[in-house]
């Protein structure tokens, strides 16, 4: 019952479902509560759909080895640490939404990236947007990208400790 002795596959399993949860929860929000994601909640899914695969992988794999496991862990962690980074620009852009160098162009992520070369798309779409800027939802007073910040420091906490702990 201890949640500390837990095995590596049933931390793994649980990172997963949270990844797919958190997934889950963000199509809720757009089709049920329809609000339309911007570009760097789209990002935001990308990365957390990427840390639930390896999560995944890693629970079905269910390394012995101490590098394998690591490796498991790196992979997660690379895949979260991406969405935290994309998660911290959001939240500067909501937190200083007066920015001059907002873009505000109230383009979509698809034809940013189907209209432009890669790297320009991507600096087009880490400027942020108006609507990145807006707070439509909050609770407990954090906007979603600021859930989404506490939860990737979850993902890299639950794809961090099964892995480097002494079984």
């Amino acid at each position: 019952m201890n949640p500390l002795s837990w095995s590596f596959r049933t931390y793994y399993f649980l990172g997963a479902i949270g990844c797919f949860g958190a997934i889950a929860y963000a199509l809720y929000v757009q089709y049920h509560m329809l609000m339309q994601p911007c570009p760097l909640c789209i990002l935001q899914r990308v990365a957390f759909i990427a840390a639930g695969v390896f999560f995944l992988i890693g629970a079905l794999h269910n390394p012995k080895s101490r590098a394998w496991r690591r490796i498991h862990a790196s992979l997660v962690s690379l895949s979260a640490l991406g969405g935290l980074l994309i998660a911290g620009r959001h939240v500067a852009i909501q937190l200083a939404p007066s920015d001059p160098r907002a873009f505000c162009g109230g383009m979509d992520l698809g034809y940013i990236i189907d209209a432009m070369p890669l790297r320009d798309a991507l600096t087009t779409v880490f400027k942020g947007s108006g609507e990145c800027a807006k707070i439509d939802w909050s609770f407990l007073g954090f906007s979603m990208p600021m859930w989404t910040l506490v939860l990737y420091i979850g993902v890299i906490a639950l794809a961090v400790y099964p892995a480097i702990r002494k079984s």
